[in-house]
């Protein structure tokens, strides 16, 4: 079955370098980048978010490694320290006995006492060469074990600052996943509030179509109340009624009792212009 996905794969190839020549492989490589950001682009943040926190959780192994290479090596520097220690210990004994070997040869005698045994000058000069020369091979030694040790001491501090400085990078990654999180909220809260507007919107349309039917009702009502036809009230059918006094009423509206009066006295009216 892989066989003959290569095979196809290769035959695809072949023909596509036939149709495209050259440029067949920069096709494939542009639709490559093309479909890998189309995928890219419809991942959703919060996805992309978490991931970014996995790969910080994921620093935790390699931070405990290097806790646990700091911790293996403060034991071995611990253990080197009491080596030194013991072997300078013993350097300082074997530098007494050499100066005390040292000043007993100075007495040009031609036999020493140790230990309730006697010993030549030739035999105590061969021991005395051979602690010499122990002496320097040990302190040579000793030399080598601090020279590790100081060198071990630096590669300890060398950890040490990496290990601060990966558990620093560790927490700033997690303010700033934390700070991405509240922003993604943020986003989301603002989006939530522009749907709240467009509804905001709605409503305002549908009231002014509300303002504009009452304006239209109070025109209509209008008009009828101009043609006497009173919406609201209760209909009352009274019968007209006609006054007693109307006579009087019109003729006091129309001032006829003077009228009257100039039409019955003629003579007085000539009388007052022959006067004048």
């Amino acid at each position: 079955m892989v066989k003959k996905s290569l095979i196809g794969l290769a035959v695809v190839g072949v023909l596509g370098v036939m149709a495209c020549g050259r440029e067949f492989f920069s096709y494939v490589r542009t639709v490559g980048t093309e479909a890998r950001q189309a995928m890219k682009s419809t991942v959703p943040v919060e996805f992309e978010i978490q991931r970014a926190r996995d790969m910080v959780e994921n620093l935790v192994p390699e931070i405990r490694t290097c806790m646990h290479v700091i911790a293996e090596e403060e034991v071995n520097i611990d253990h080197l320290n009491r080596e030194i220690a013991s072997a300078e210990a013993g350097l300082n004994r074997q530098k007494e006995e050499i100066l005390a070997l040292r000043k007993d040869l100075d007495l040009n005698k031609s036999t020493y006492q140790y230990a309730s045994r006697k010993y030549s000058a030739t035999e105590v000069k061969q021991d005395l060469n051979q602690r010499f020369q122990r002496f320097k091979t040990a302190e040579a030694t000793v030399s080598s074990k601090q020279e590790i040790r100081n060198q071990r001491e630096k590669s300890l501090v060398a950890a040490r600052e990496k290990l601060e400085s990966m558990l620093n990078e560790k927490r700033t990654l997690e303010v700033e996943i934390e700070h991405l999180d509240a922003r993604v909220k943020q986003v989301q809260a603002a989006q939530t509030a522009s749907k709240f507007s467009l509804d905001d919107s709605n409503l305002a349309r549908a009231r002014g179509l509300i303002n504009e039917l009452n304006k239209q009702l109070d025109v209509q009502t209008r008009l009828l109340d101009s043609e006497g036809k009173f919406s609201g009230l209760i209909p009352v059918d009274v019968g007209a009624s006609v006054p007693n006094d109307l006579s009087q009423q019109i003729d006091e509206y129309f001032d006829r009792g003077g009228e009257k009066k100039a039409e019955a006295a003629p003579g007085d009216r000539v009388a007052e212009l022959d006067g004048r």
